[in-house]
């Protein structure tokens, strides 16, 4: 009978490694950040200092354990096989809600999703067992849940995002004042006060959040909860000296050593915290297991009531998953990408905005604006000058290839964030409340960047945008991971046979996943957008552009191929394909235009000649990605609606204009790609007779109306494509002699 549970465990470990890799890739974004975006202390430093902290909060982690026992349902209502099964479907289900979020690059609680896969899959169990029970009703389901738990962790969710939104705004808005954008310039007992404050709350953090619960913290209970106050205040006392003496006498930055020890902290409190949320329920299925083995009793009679007990922790079970942890924050590309959403979302500066506004971010951003209008109208002028004045930013000189190395946001706001999420979850902690670190160190985040003033009218409705996103996913983590472990439950109760199937699943789509992602993060990579701050002359405006135009010539050639042979063919799947590429071209092509700006103001000189070329070039570039999007769009709704093929003499005349159009595309992308302009003549020629073949194509339509054809919708299309043809060669003309023109001239 054993065998299968054996076999169980196995697939728990396994499915423990695979959840420590994808939840460090959520959650590196709670403690790195801040670190990362105001580039403090350096990427390598930062990865030392996270990774320390990893390894301290592994260890200290034992008394969260409980949690996956007793937290959530009665262990004692449930058999040795129920719980299995409740085990083995939350593991399923967590791994790959967390990785279809890292996919997206974006942060969500691994805390809530662990919580309500327990709930969804004990609830499904307890369901079954009472409907297979005649003496029991459905309102028995109380006494196999612990439905006080779930409670208080939607309360937490909701009470976290509004309380850590709003006190981080509130705080930032002040330390602003106190020390405004010239931080450098303020006196030494500003920075010893600030210092006290933060370290203090910082270190308290630490005993309070990273200590409890362990071996240590038992031994200094009563001397900490007895004298709270006193061991506050010495210790403000302590660090305001130390900072004073660090800042005047060594002259070392306040604000950098917040930043390092705060990263340290809330490194310690994610391993500390959410290391339960990874290999918390493999580790209560051993001990179920041990429990259940040398009782001889049938797994589906043996009580668990004896996971309500309190075991301690296997030492090196902790720090192996310590070791995976911090191996995973080193080399996840993942990761990276859930980081680069928060930083993006609290940057100070403008630049490419990954989210899109929608009708409830525009909404608020009015709100707001309205607001802020009769705010402005109460308080008298001097006072708005004065606090205008201390958010105001310095000008800051740099050569332009150096202006890149500008960090997203600076040194206090960095600061502000590490201490207030510090403070908020030492308070919840303490207070015993259920919260999620990801929901406190986000939403942080984003109360600072807002009161610092970095969600300007250029960018807050995409802002806020993300940070609606962001929460939406966050409710819809609790739902899916209830509802999913729920019917993952149910099919391994239904039969065990499903618990290999399901595994396949996993093992196929976080392959795919990660697949997908890896050529994603290859395709930005390739991507030349426009907004950056490298030196640019009049030929880096050459190669850019010249890079834009073969990349754009060779797709457009593959789609317009593409459409003609899906056409012909009446392929309603392919035709919707090709139409998803050509959308994704048109977006590329728009951002381009989008980002001008950037990259005019990035030129070596002020050059009106290079800059208006740059512009018409993007111009006739959009003017061609919108053809070809006419052209699919257009094909696509036709075979959609079921119309009839084109016929035969129109299928023969279009393949022979995609033959003459696609020889053209790949002379002018291997001219652009090779830099030999001196061919730009021979393909203005061929341009020429291709246009003359369109116009023939037309007047043989023509009389075909006249004559034989019955159908206005085929004219109706093969207009279309033919008139859009030429509006695509026409661009392309243009191109050519927009960089005929200006090549010659540069020469």
């Amino acid at each position: 009978m054993g065998d299968p549970y054996i076999l169980m465990l196995v697939a728990l470990a396994i499915l423990a490694i695979v959840d420590l890799v994808v939840g460090v890739s959520n959650d590196a974004v709670n403690f790195l950040n801040s670190a990362i975006g105001s580039k403090a202390i350096s990427i390598r430093n930062i990865m030392i200092i996270a990774s320390v902290g990893v390894f301290f909060g592994a260890v200290s982690s034992s008394g969260m354990m409980e949690v996956a026992r007793k937290g959530i349902f009665n262990p004692s209502m449930f058999m040795f096989q129920d719980v299995m099964y409740i085990f083995m479907a939350v593991m399923i289900t967590d791994i790959l809600l967390l990785d279809v979020f890292n996919s997206f690059g974006m942060p969500t609680s691994t805390t809530v999703s662990i919580v309500f896969e327990l709930l969804g899959s004990a609830v499904v169990i307890a369901l079954i067992k009472i409907t297979q029970n005649d003496s029991e009703s459905f309102s028995a389901i109380w006494d196999y849940i612990n439905y006080n738990t779930a409670t208080d962790i939607i309360l937490g969710i909701l009470l976290s995002v509004i309380v850590a939104f709003t006190v981080g705004a509130i705080v930032q808005y002040f330390s602003r004042l106190i020390y405004s954008f010239n931080f450098e310039k303020r006196p030494s007992y500003i920075n010893a006060i600030f210092g006290g404050f933060a370290l203090t709350s910082i270190t308290y953090f630490i005993i309070i959040k990273g200590l409890k619960g362990t071996d240590f913290y038992d031994n200094l209970k009563g001397f900490l909860e007895g004298n709270t106050l006193q061991i506050i205040a010495i210790s403000f006392l302590i660090c305001s000296l130390a900072s004073y003496l660090l800042t005047k006498i060594f002259k070392l930055n306040i604000l950098t050593l917040i930043i390092g020890v705060g990263t340290f902290s809330l490194a310690m409190a994610f391993a500390g915290n959410d290391l339960v949320n990874f290999i918390g329920v493999p580790i209560a299925a051993l001990n179920s297991y041990e429990a259940w083995n040398v009782s001889g009793v049938d797994p589906a009679a043996f009580s668990m009531g004896s996971l309500a007990k309190k075991v301690p922790s296997n030492i090196w079970l902790l720090l192996m998953a310590g070791a995976i942890m911090v191996i995973t924050l080193w080399t996840s590309s993942k990761a990276k990408s859930v980081i680069e959403t928060g930083i993006n979302l609290s940057r100070q500066g403008e630049g490419h905005e990954k989210f899109q506004p929608n009708n409830v971010s525009r909404i608020v951003v009015r709100s707001a604006m309205v607001l802020n209008t009769g705010i402005n109208y109460i308080i008298p002028l001097k006072v708005q000058d004065f606090i205008n004045a201390k958010f105001e930013k310095p000008t800051i000189k740099l050569p332009k290839d150096k202006t890149y190395e500008m960090p997203a946001f600076d040194l206090v706001r960095a600061s502000v964030n590490l201490i207030m999420a510090s403070v908020l979850i030492s308070i919840a902690t303490s207070m015993k409340l259920p919260l999620s670190t990801t929901y406190v160190t986000f939403m942080v985040a984003m109360g600072t960047s807002l009161a610092d003033r970095a969600w300007g009218r250029e960018s807050a409705v995409y802002r806020v945008a993300g940070v609606l996103n962001v929460i939406g996913g966050w409710f819809l983590t609790a739902i899916v991971a209830f509802v999913a472990a729920g019917i993952v439950a149910y099919l391994i109760n239904l039969n065990i046979a499903f618990i290999p199937i399901l595994l396949i699943v996993v093992a196929f789509l976080i392959t795919k996943n990660s697949i997908d992602h890896r050529k994603k993060t290859n395709e930005v990579k390739k991507k030349k957008f426009v907004e950056r701050s490298e030196l640019i002359n009049i030929n880096g405006v050459i190669e850019e552009s010249s890079d834009h135009i073969s990349e754009v010539a060779n797709r457009i050639n593959k789609l317009y191929t593409h459409v003609v042979n899906d056409l012909a063919n009446h392929d309603l799947n392919k035709l919707r394909k090709t139409d998803k590429h050509v959308e994704k071209l048109n977006d590329e092509v728009d951002n381009l235009k989008d980002n001008v700006f950037y990259f005019i103001k990035s030129l070596e000189e002020s050059s009106v000649q290079a800059s208006k070329f740059y512009i018409s070039v993007l111009g006739y570039l959009q003017d061609a990605s919108q053809s070809i999007s006419y052209i699919s769009r257009a094909s696509f709704k036709h075979v959609n609606n079921n119309h009839k093929n084109l016929k035969k003499g129109q299928l023969k005349d279009l393949k022979e204009i995609n033959n003459k159009l696609s020889d053209i595309l790949t002379d002018v992308s291997a001219v652009f790609s090779e830099r030999n302009f001196d061919s730009l003549d021979n393909i203005l020629q061929q341009k020429s007779e291709l246009l003359i073949d369109v116009s023939d194509s037309i007047e043989k339509q023509v009389s075909r109306i006249r004559g034989d054809e019955t159908s206005p919708k085929n004219t109706t299309l093969y207009f279309s494509i033919l008139l859009e043809t030429k509006d695509l060669i026409k661009s392309l003309t243009s191109i050519l002699e927009t960089y005929e023109e200006f090549y010659l001239s540069t020469k």
